[in-house]
């Protein structure tokens, strides 16, 4: 199952994507940081939510980021 992985309320309006950590079919471990978020002039790391692999990017470095936007998504290891 595809899990997303979400921009979380980091305080402002507006963020800028950095850069990635990862790339499709990287396997990945909750927790492991998959990407990099640009906020007034401070970085802050976003998290993979599950293991699994990762799945797809849906936001590029210098993209405009809004709180709650899908960056990406994993898919989840089977249990």
């Amino acid at each position: 199952m595809r899990k997303p992985i979400i921009l979380p309320d980091l305080g402002a309006s507006a963020a800028v994507l950095s850069v990635w950590f990862v790339d499709s079919g990287d396997p990945v471990y909750a927790g492991d940081r998959l990407v990099e978020i640009l906020v007034d002039g401070a970085t802050f790391d976003v998290l993979s939510p599950v293991t699994g692999r990762f799945a797809q990017r849906l936001a590029l470095p210098d993209d405009a980021l809004s709180p709650g936007q899908t960056l990406g998504t994993v898919e989840e290891e089977a249990e």
